[in-house]
């Protein structure tokens, strides 16, 4: 009987202190509690070993009862490590106090194979005074070690409590017992109840690992479920091999058949290896449903959250079908992402299930959250120092609350918060739940941030488009009542024109009467400055008439009058008014006429406002010195008129603009402050509505040449009559 109980318990504490190593084997708390179990494992071998000696008379059976010593020794040093290492003390276990506190357990060790710890005597074994030592040991060792157990009772929170709970109460069935069988009874000659002893250390193990399991000190429930799960499965593979190998074939075939050897477990392997997956999903669910109602798959969880979040953009949508997927998974009664206003006291709560808290409690939570330096608050996690935060989140149902900011900086106030309530198992959030929760943290930021920015871009566009619309509006009015002026402008152009052209005609009229010797001969100096007047009056006739084409151009009354024109006698008629001028700034002068010319049929009005305009400019623009040529010809079917000077030039990046009305390059302006701009603009016109062609070409300081070239053919006399 002795053996089973000592057998089974070396057992469970070989299983529980692999699995609390193995779950965790950076965490000082796992490290701790495997050093124990280990402690106790080795007492329950020695023990075992050393009864099973006893029982057969064996040589060994003194050696065996000295190495019990050992686990027995080890034991109250790693509990009181254990219980530092629990209440977060760690730091406060000096080497001076760790050396006193090794000293007496090196000096058992010591003794192990002494006639000071057992003793043979007459063939019994008898206890020796280390014994006696070891007692007062183990008890100041444990109660040191549960009192620092007791006394951080008073500042945990609210799942260290419950672990400890667990943890006392498994010191209870531990210690006391112990005490019993180890102390009490040998004492008093009944040596023989020492060797149960070792078997109590299952009890403090087995409680601690229930609150590990259960309030998740080491989280390890998943790992107990799929070890289980796993087992099942093994001994259901196995049963139905053997069943069908050796139970099955052996009742209906020959066991030495081909047939019963090679085919039937070749078979068997092969059905069960199609059937692995699906037993073990199979017994994966029922492990879960009994030991881990809360499983899921992480990085399924993450891939349906990922896939959620590049699916949906619109704020609203995202966070509802973001919460659906987070409040699945984590199995609890809410999911809400609070957005607080920018500036303001207001929030929006948009999630999956029911939520209601006052905005008092909103603020008092945040004010809490912050004071706390924490990303992550878990409501049973919270001790007695943060009493109004827990009472508020607990008020609410909240199991888990996340502030979601960039990096690590807990300082400032977050703008978002990921509320989650408590779970619907009645569990609390284990480390999974809270690694994963911190992983989702980031990448929901990051959508919530893309999100309002591509809200503020679609509102942006809005509001962006209400201006346009808003301006628009103000143009088109404005643009209208442009054109209500431009149109009076015009009319008063028109008017203004009209009215002037007949005066200076009168003018032009009597001034050329006077130069034909009508009113008497004149002297030189007379005729000469009338000569320039008159030259003057026909500039300003031309001006009048650029500004009635102008209008007429705007009002579509601009007609052009071809008749039979002969353009050799009109260039030289104008050429003739400008002799004068030309030879008072000293310049030289020079037409090339052709001998025969065809006419041709042209608006002679408006095609001699040309040629003086080009020949004018380029007398204007051309420096004392200087000389202006003129040609008309004919060459290749078409007829050119040219007037070539070596006068100011335009500048190159004046030309692209030069024909537009109003326009005037730079140089221009400072030679002749009184143009208008308008002799080239209505020049180009004329000449493209008649179907010719523009011809220009300059360097500034080096000259222009301008003119016009139009098809013979096509604006000959006799083409016009067919």
């Amino acid at each position: 009987m002795l053996n089973i109980v000592l057998s089974a318990s070396g057992l469970i504490l070989l299983i529980l202190g692999l699995t609390v190593y193995y779950s965790n084997p950076k965490s000082r708390t796992n490290i701790s509690l495997a050093a124990f179990i280990l402690a106790g494992l080795l007492w329950v071998i020695a023990n075992l070993g050393a009864n099973i000696a006893i029982a057969n008379d064996s040589t060994h059976a003194l050696l065996l009862n000295r190495l019990t010593l050992v686990g027995a020794s080890l034991l109250p040093l790693t509990y009181l490590l254990f219980s530092y290492t629990f209440v977060g003390k760690k730091r406060l276990l000096s080497k001076k106090r760790l050396v006193c506190y090794i000293l007496p357990v090196l000096f058992l060790l010591a003794t192990t194979f002494s006639d000071l710890n057992v003793k043979s005597q007459d063939g019994e074994i008898v206890l020796g005074p280390v014994y006696y030592f070891i007692i007062p040991l183990f008890l100041a060792y444990f109660t040191y070690g549960t009192v620092l157990l007791a006394k951080s009772y008073k500042t945990a929170d609210t799942i260290k409590r419950l672990q400890l709970h667990y943890i006392f109460w498994g010191i209870s069935f531990s210690v006391i017992p112990g005490l019993f069988l180890n102390a009490i009874l040998p004492l008093s000659g009944h040596i023989e109840t020492a060797y149960f002893g070792p078997s109590v250390v299952i009890f403090f193990a087995l409680f601690t690992s229930i609150a590990i399991v259960k309030h998740r000190l080491l989280d390890i429930r998943l790992v107990v479920a799929r070890s289980l799960a796993y087992l099942l499965l093994i001994t259901t593979l196995v049963g139905i091999y053997t069943f069908v190998v050796f139970g099955f074939t052996a009742r209906f075939f020959a066991e030495d058949s081909v047939f019963v050897r090679q085919i039937v477990p070749i078979g068997a392997a092969l059905f069960l290896a199609a059937t692995f997956s699906y037993l073990k999903k199979f017994f994966d669910k029922i492990t879960n449903r009994f030991f881990y109602r809360d499983a899921y798959d992480p990085q399924q969880f993450l891939d349906e959250l990922n896939a959620t979040i590049v699916e949906n953009i619109e704020l609203g949508i995202l966070l509802r079908h973001t919460t659906a997927v987070i409040q699945s998974n984590l199995k609890s009664d809410y999911c809400f992402v609070e957005i607080k206003a920018d500036g303001g006291p207001s929030s929006r709560f948009i999630g999956t299930g029911e939520l209601s808290i006052s905005r008092e409690d909103n603020a008092v939570m945040r004010e809490e959250l912050i004071k706390s330096g924490k990303k992550t608050i878990v409501t049973d996690e919270l001790s007695s120092d943060s009493v109004l935060l827990k009472r508020i989140l607990s008020s609410n149902n909240v199991g888990l609350l996340v502030r979601l900011i960039p990096g690590s900086d807990v300082s400032r106030e977050s703008l978002y918060y990921l509320i989650l309530g408590k779970k619907k198992s009645g569990n609390i959030y284990s480390r999974q739940d809270i690694r994963i929760i911190e992983i989702i943290a980031d990448e929901l930021l990051i959508a919530i941030q893309n999100s309002i920015r591509f809200e503020e871009i679609q509102q942006f566009n809005v509001t962006l488009q209400e201006k346009v619309n808003d301006a628009t509006l103000k143009l088109q009015k404005s643009n209208k009542k442009l054109r209500e002026l431009d149109e009076t402008k015009d009319e008063f152009i028109s008017m203004a024109s009209h009215q002037l052209r007949t005066p200076l005609t009168s003018v032009k009229g009597y001034m050329s009467m006077v130069l034909e010797g009508d009113a008497g001969k004149l002297t030189k100096q007379q005729e000469a400055l009338l000569n320039q007047a008159f030259v003057s009056s026909q500039r300003m006739v031309y001006l009048i008439a650029d500004l009635l084409n102008v209008s007429r151009l705007k009002t579509g009354k601009f007609i052009i009058d071809a008749q039979p024109t002969d353009l050799s006698e009109v260039v030289e008629g104008e050429i003739a008014q400008l002799t004068e001028t030309a030879k008072s700034k000293k310049l030289k002068l020079e037409y090339k006429k052709p001998k025969n010319f065809s006419k041709l049929m042209l608006d002679e009005t408006k095609i001699r406002q040309v040629i003086m305009n080009f020949a004018d400019n380029a007398i204007y623009y051309t420096p004392s010195g200087g000389s202006v040529y003129i040609e008309l010809k004919e060459d290749q079917g078409n007829i050119y008129f040219i007037v070539k000077d070596n006068g100011l030039g335009v500048p190159k990046e004046d030309q692209k603009h030069l024909f537009t009305k109003f326009y005037r390059a730079g140089n221009a302006r400072k030679a002749r402050p009184d143009g208008t701009g308008l002799g080239l603009f209505m020049a180009k016109k004329v000449v493209d509505a008649q179907g010719g062609t523009i011809l220009f070409e300059s360097r500034e300081g080096k000259g222009s040449t301008f003119g016009f070239s139009f098809n013979k053919k096509k604006h000959s006399v006799e083409s016009s009559k067919e």
